[in-house]
């Protein structure tokens, strides 16, 4: 029998490989399942374009947005800042993939995808009505449940250099009664639902799972607690739980 010490200097034997819980992909697009917003913008002649895109977030009462550097949004926003940021329900989802082809610019810039083509007027190619706004010079989508009358307030280069960054300070607030807690500000979430982009496919919510501790809309019946902070009614981003543009 070998009575020599073992050898601790030695490697340890190799453990047995861990089976992979992820696969390393390479998606054309990261749009992992994102609200779709409709912007609303004034053309220099006076005319307005309608463009759909799904780039976009609230930060208290601003909106930060990925606009396409070559759209027409991109174009109107650096001279005109007025925009009408309009969130279209599930059901809409026809019209806002009528508006994805088309551009307001001409000539249609040489970065658009294949088929992309110019149209002037984006609200009766896309079957949408004009609403007049209060604040700013550019429309409101009729059929879009919210709506946010915006100013932008900087605009700049993404990273990239293919998008531009915007931050849109929002003004004022439409909303659909029926989607309205009656006698609040509050966004009822179990009669609103936006319309999610999700790898290039559309999607809406699925029922309620819960909700935050910080909720200050009646559910059930019930009033939520007022907020032992004392802080102000919830912002924007709080009340609705919150590149492709032409």
């Amino acid at each position: 029998m070998n009575s020599a010490p073992t050898d601790t200097g030695s490697a340890p034997a190799a453990a047995s490989p861990v089976p992979a819980s992820h696969t390393v992909v390479e998606p054309s697009i990261l749009y992992f399942g994102t609200p779709v917003v409709l912007l609303s913008t004034e053309n220099q002649d006076g005319s307005y374009n309608l463009a759909p895109m799904s780039s976009a977030w609230a930060l208290g009462r601003t909106v930060v947005l990925g606009l396409g550097r070559e759209g027409q949004t991109a174009r109107n926003l650096g001279d005109r800042p007025d925009l009408v940021i309009n969130l279209p329900a599930p059901a809409l989802w026809p019209a806002v993939e009528r508006l994805a082809p088309l551009t307001g610019r001409y000539p249609v810039p040489a970065m658009k995808p294949a088929g992309c083509r110019y149209e002037p007027d984006k609200f009766a190619a896309a079957g949408l009505r004009a609403a007049p706004s209060e604040t700013v010079r550019p429309p409101r989508v009729a059929e879009c449940p919210i709506q946010f009358e915006a100013r932008v307030r900087r605009l700049r280069p993404d990273v990239s250099g293919e998008c531009v960054i915007a931050e849109a300070v929002v003004e004022k607030v439409h909303a659909d009664p029926r989607i309205v807690v009656a006698g609040t500000d509050h966004i009822d979430p179990a009669a609103w639902s936006p319309l999610i982009y999700n790898f290039r496919h559309y999607f809406g919510l699925g029922p309620e799972l819960g909700h935050s501790y910080r909720t200050r809309t009646p559910r059930g019946g019930a009033v939520p607690a007022p907020d032992p902070a004392g802080e102000a009614p919830a912002d924007i981003g709080e009340r609705l739980g919150t590149c492709r543009t032409s």
